[in-house]
């Protein structure tokens, strides 16, 4: 799995949660497996880029959003926030959670299309 990257972008918050807590337990689970992951923030989902607000995430039987965050970040994945998601909700860079950042359309595309990358939408 050593030159694969899996891009992950997650159009839900808490207005899907099942939706949701599956494409960050899927981050997760591959950045634990060694896989290099890139998890961009869309939609409602733009909300737990900032400080605190995973925590008010709530989903039966899933893992909790902050430490599913915390998993993603520890092992060197990154977490992107789209960057009109951002400006429709007023979210500029240092709001952001630690480690997070802000692109748009054409890195994300750069991402997806780059080689050995596999990306997913939820």
């Amino acid at each position: 799995m050593a030159n694969k990257k899996l891009v992950i972008k997650v159009t839900a918050g808490a207005d899907a949660p099942e939706r949701c807590s599956q494409a960050f337990t899927v981050a997760a689970v591959a950045v634990a497996s060694g896989v290099e992951v890139s998890l961009w923030l869309t939609g409602e989902s733009t909300w737990f880029a900032l400080p605190g607000r995973a925590a008010e995430f709530e989903l039966p039987h899933a893992a909790p959003l902050p430490d599913l965050i915390e998993g993603i970040r520890a092992g060197g994945g990154t977490i992107t926030v789209c960057t009109q998601c951002a400006a429709r909700r007023d979210i500029e860079e240092q709001d952001l959670i630690e480690g997070a950042r802000i692109a748009g359309a054409q890195v994300f595309v750069s991402e997806a299309m780059a080689d050995g990358a596999q990306a997913l939408v939820y």
